[in-house]
């Protein structure tokens, strides 16, 4: 037997993938028997960039510049191109980066209102036509009517609560709450009526301010605003919860 080394290399290698045309990166594995002019025609698929158009440029694993990659005819194994290192591709062509993902370069098609209300095809046209939406007045006049009524009735459901009435609060679909009435009319966060109440529990959302105002005071998770049609005042005592027992 000779001393000789035997080199074996493996016939394929696993490297990361940039261009000059985004900014990700992705990892591929390729033939190292492949020529220079065929990894390009693969890589087109993957970047985006004309073969013809197309510099590569080898980065060693810890992203170290090695060599151009410039012999079309040359292998890909030819090249110290070891497994995890990084192959730049780099577009000649003159687009920039971001250029076919920026939607704010793309110009835009505008139409005035009064040209799009003529259009006999539009969305718009067909709507009417169909009566949908807006564009049904009996439907919409139905909804304001509804609309109107329950603003009615929360608004007397309101005139029967009091700041400092005891209450039960009965939402759908969760336990019934003890608390005291804390505010009762119009907010600045949703419209319509309201109820801020200050719970026996920390079972709340807040300390009695929403977005920066405050409506009444408590201690943080014990206030709450809620609709006044699911309040019921009433004789309700506080409940003793032993939190003084020793």
């Amino acid at each position: 037997m000779d001393g000789g080394v035997t080199v074996i290399t493996n016939p394929t290698v696993s490297v990361r993938l940039t261009s000059s045309l985004t900014s990700f990166e992705v990892e591929r594995r390729f033939n190292r028997g492949i020529s220079i002019a065929e990894f390009k025609a693969k890589l087109e698929m993957l970047v985006g960039i004309s073969p013809s158009h197309m510099d590569l440029e080898l980065f060693s694993v810890s992203d170290k510049f090695l060599q151009k990659l410039d012999e079309n005819e040359a292998l890909l194994g030819s090249y110290p191109v070891d497994a995890d290192c990084r192959i730049h591709v780099i577009d000649r062509s003159g687009s920039q980066q971001g250029e076919f993902t920026d939607l704010s370069k793309v110009e835009k098609f505008e139409i005035s209102d009064d040209a799009y209300e003529k259009r006999s095809e539009s969305v718009r046209s067909f709507m009417k036509k169909q009566r949908v939406g807006r564009f049904n007045e009996e439907e919409m006049a139905q909804k304001e009517a509804d609309l109107a009524a329950k603003e009615a009735e929360e608004k007397a459901a309101c005139d029967a609560i009091a700041v400092g009435n005891r209450c039960q609060v009965q939402v759908v679909g969760q336990p019934t709450k003890l608390g005291t009435v804390m505010y009762v009319g119009t907010a600045d966060f949703k419209p319509g009526y309201w109820v801020g109440v200050k719970y026996d529990e920390p079972l709340g959302k807040h300390d009695g301010s929403v977005k920066g105002k405050r409506y009444f005071e408590c201690e943080n998770k014990y206030g709450a605003f809620v609709k006044p049609l699911t309040v019921v005042v009433g004789d309700f005592a506080e409940e003793d919860y032993g939190l003084d027992e020793i």
